[in-house]
């Protein structure tokens, strides 16, 4: 309980800064501005309904396939993403076959991509093997 407790602020800190860095957001205080864009919004708001449905994995599918390294707002969405999904507990990641470890790797995959992987790295060390 502990060990989850501890991932899930480092993870909730490690994406509370790179949205912060790149994005000029502070998670908390100014969500509701995040996406100038309404189609932006409307995805995210698809992809959180399907995460609190328990369908985490068709969520990060979806997101992936939207993946673009010219899009930068596709960056951020999937940032607060994975934010999103951080806050679940572990027993409702487990209860829907996903797991901390799933989110840090989703993060370090959309952050290489991005070319944030130095960033990533040094926030989130390196993946396991």
């Amino acid at each position: 309980m502990l060990t989850d407790d501890y991932a899930t602020k480092m993870t909730s800190s490690v994406v509370g800064t790179l949205l912060k860095l790149i994005f000029h957001i502070e998670l908390g205080k100014n969500d509701d501005r995040a996406f100038s864009d309404e189609e932006m919004k409307d995805k995210y708001l698809e992809l959180t309904q399907l995460i609190d449905d328990g369908d985490l994995n068709g969520a990060e599918n979806q997101m992936f396939d939207l993946l673009d390294p010219d899009n930068m707002e596709i960056f951020k969405l999937s940032l607060m993403v994975y934010y999103y999904m951080n806050e679940k507990d572990a027993q409702f990641l487990e209860e829907h076959n996903y797991s901390k470890s799933e989110i840090t790797d989703g993060l370090r995959h959309v952050s290489t991509l991005y070319g944030y992987e130095s960033m990533a790295v040094a926030l989130l060390g390196h993946a396991a093997e």
